[in-house]
């Protein structure tokens, strides 16, 4: 580095006074690269420019000759030291509240559901009761994939039984096993119409009814659309044994997870079938 950008580095790194000397070497070879690219930009090299957040970001996204995990750690690095000598232009992140999962339902509240389904008045409103139940639970269908799902959707195939989800994020979901006939059921009485009732999927309100029917003050929780794909991802994952696989890998963050499957290919439906078309013994 040039012996201005030098010079810059050992000036703020010195205010840091990092306590181990591979520590101190890293920071000032981050220090003295961000210097070198401010100063090629005709900046001034102050602390409160150089180790500002956007030269910092610009240094990251243009500075050339780096690879992407040089550039990673530069920047994690200037950030460090930027935090420590120029605080004012780095303040606190507000802590943003965090969606946590719903909670699944437990078995016995999936069967208490089932029964209340079946002891509606009229058998439009048991199929369609049911209907919601099984897509939600069995197959982990959620708002428009749960509106649009038609009589015809629902296959015997591959060896069990899938729904065929339409729309933007089009699939083939296997359902589980315990599901299987209600679902049949429900799908044969619909015929060619949707399964949860109404003639427009884009009403908003289609499962409103069916989930005020099944409050039935039996001491079962209000049921919730979220909870019933909670209750499926809950399962799925179990047969998957993914908290096992987790557990071994030492990773508890789904990020990480996301980055791992974004370079695998999904397997065929038949392999799908064989995962996810089974139900837990209890």
């Amino acid at each position: 580095m040039s012996p201005r950008a030098a010079a810059f580095a050992r000036d703020v790194i010195g205010q840091i006074a990092p306590e181990r000397r591979e520590r101190a070497k890293n920071l000032l070879w981050a220090a003295g690269r961000l210097a070198d690219y401010a100063a090629s930009l005709g900046l001034d090299l102050a602390p409160e420019v150089v180790l500002h957040p956007s030269v910092i970001e610009r240094f990251a996204r243009c500075a050339p000759g780096l690879s992407g995990v040089a550039r990673r750690t530069l920047r994690t690095n200037q950030r460090f030291i930027g935090r420590r000598v120029v605080p004012e232009l780095y303040p606190a992140d507000v802590p943003l509240p965090r969606e946590r999962a719903k909670a699944p339902y437990s078995p016995a509240e999936i069967s208490g559901f089932l029964a209340l389904a079946d002891a509606q008045p009229t058998a439009e409103r048991r199929m369609r009761a049911s209907g919601l139940v099984c897509l939600g639970a069995g197959a982990g269908l959620i708002r428009s994939d749960l509106r649009d799902v038609r009589g015809g959707d629902v296959i015997a195939r591959s060896g069990g039984l899938v729904v065929a989800v339409r729309g933007r994020q089009a699939r083939t979901v296997p359902v589980l096993s315990r599901y299987h006939a209600s679902l049949l059921a429900a799908a044969r009485f619909a015929g060619n119409a949707l399964i949860c009732g109404g003639a427009d999927p884009g009403r908003r309100n289609i499962t409103n009814p069916l989930i005020t029917a099944l409050d039935g003050g039996t001491g079962l929780p209000r049921l919730d659309t979220s909870r019933l794909r909670a209750t499926w991802l809950a399962e799925a994952a179990e047969l998957l044994g993914l908290a096992t696989f987790m557990h071994a890998a030492g990773i508890s963050c789904s990020q990480r997870l996301g980055d791992l499957v974004a370079g695998l290919q999904p397997a065929g439906e038949a392999e799908a079938v064989r995962l996810l078309g089974a139900a837990r013994h209890r």
